[in-house]
């Protein structure tokens, strides 16, 4: 009897080991699938690119947004034109793929604006190759500059992280990924009005919004360019914070929200699904790098361009560095008790904003070409079970593998298991309770891009 049971132990363990093998091997391909391409967009980030680049913006003086307009060489006049000029020389450089333009409206007078003042966001589009797949990924940095006073747009203010870091690293983006096919169409932009009331980011996801634009993803970054603080007793070379809220605050809930918040997915609602697939796929391509996840929509005190994609519904997040170095930020130039103020280049860590940027690349460019996400993805309520059951329909998408389901403790930040099922467009977790688990589907490509994971709504047969 006992050597039965022995011969029983073995062979249950060998079936576990087994099994958990075949599981493990289908998750470790996708995983380490790494798109070569990606890895030569990584690799052609130059740290030297964007030093430069952070001095040419420095050295306009002031890019305040009611500052000067006339001047080619000084103010925010000569600071966009050169962006648009560089963005024009990426394009040129890779056959004219980037349309290039300014984007631009009068503000009247209101608020941080005391005078009509135009405000020119900088957009070069790298339109999608897959006529079928509307979607829009959007990248950001808000090249305006300010000092102390909000209201003074005369004084020197070189504004090197805040936020010409973030502004070259979109530059940077835009000239790599500019050679390279997506189905997916990406959106580069140089904002304006950004210190004056995210004027410029607000008005063009406004129109988007006006016009039905698929906005799948927008990461806007935003002081990038250092990681140490309080003299150096804080100190994260390899790390960045990403913001991401999970319910905005809305007066009065409207009826998708309240279904995420009735079943407990209130960290599960688009913009942390991206967050979570942004962690995930940067940090298999850029292993030395901790994105930090912080949830909440920014800092204290503070705001950023992202902030109107959110309201407007569509899933957006900040990068920034994850410590801050406050005499360097939003203050006048000049030297006080023996110590530097003021946002000045050569307190920029230039490997640093490569890294960020890299983490950019990696998740921007996965996302735009993984495959459209399935649709009406659901999760079977209708009988009392320990199981969880849920279906979900194909979407019409190029270099479609299959789909993957990912499920979690509901204390977890992060997806604990995964497994790919193929093209099936159901799956069953047997003994997986659904009241015990967070559950999230996604699409994977042929070439093991994937997705941001849909949550599975509640129905009933």
């Amino acid at each position: 009897m006992r050597f039965i049971a022995t011969i029983f132990l073995i062979f249950s363990t060998f079936l576990l080991v087994h099994c958990t093998s075949v599981q493990n091997k289908s998750n470790t391909i996708l995983l380490n699938n790494l798109d070569s391409q990606i890895q030569e967009m990584l690799n052609d980030v130059s740290a030297d690119t964007i030093e430069k680049n952070v001095y040419r913006l420095a050295d306009f003086g002031t890019r305040h947004t009611m500052a000067e307009t006339e001047s080619n060489t000084f103010g925010i006049g000569a600071a966009r034109e050169w962006i648009k000029s560089e963005m024009e020389r990426y394009s040129e450089e890779s056959g004219g793929r980037l349309e290039v333009e300014f984007h631009s409206y009068v503000q009247e007078p209101a608020g941080r604006i005391s005078r009509p003042t135009e405000i020119v966001n900088i957009v070069a589009t790298l339109p999608g190759t897959d006529p079928n797949d509307d979607r829009i990924f959007v990248v950001s940095g808000h090249y305006d500059s300010r000092v102390a006073d909000i209201m003074d747009y005369e004084s020197d203010a070189p504004g090197a992280n805040d936020d010409a870091s973030g502004t070259v690293a979109v530059m940077e983006m835009a000239r790599i990924m500019s050679n390279y096919d997506f189905p997916a169409t990406l959106v580069f932009m140089a904002v304006s009005g950004e210190e004056q009331g995210l004027l410029g980011a607000a008005k063009w996801a406004e129109e988007a919004s006006e016009e039905g634009k698929n906005i799948a993803g927008m990461f806007t970054n935003d002081i990038i360019g250092n990681h140490a603080a309080e003299d150096g007793k804080l100190y994260d070379p390899y790390k960045v914070r990403l913001f991401a809220e999970g319910v905005p605050p809305q007066r009065e809930l409207d009826s998708n929200t309240l279904r995420y918040l009735q079943t407990g997915g209130e960290s599960d609602m688009p913009t942390r699904q991206l967050a979570r697939t942004i962690k995930e796929v940067s940090e298999s391509y850029v292993p030395n790098m901790d994105i930090w996840l912080i949830y909440r929509l920014d800092r204290y005190l503070r705001g950023g361009d992202h902030r109107p994609f959110v309201r407007l519904g569509y899933p957006a997040v900040r990068f920034s560095e994850p410590n801050e170095e406050f005499k360097h930020q939003h203050e006048d130039v000049r030297v006080e008790d023996g110590v530097q103020y003021g946002d000045l280049p050569e307190f920029v860590d230039y490997p640093y904003v490569s890294r960020v940027t890299k983490v950019n690349l990696a998740a921007m460019a996965n996302l735009a070409r993984s495959p459209q996400p399935p649709v009406n993805v659901g999760m079977n309520i209708s009988n009392l079970e320990n199981s969880t059951r849920l279906r979900w329909e194909a979407s019409q998408t190029e270099n479609l593998a299959g789909y993957e389901v990912l499920w979690r403790e509901t204390t977890s930040p992060v997806w604990q298991h995964k497994e790919f099922v193929g093209t099936s467009t159901h799956y069953t977790a047997e003994l997986i309770s659904k009241d015990n688990w967070i559950f999230g589907v996604r699409s994977v490509s042929e070439d093991g891009h994937v997705g941001v994971p849909v949550y599975p709504m509640p129905f009933r047969d």
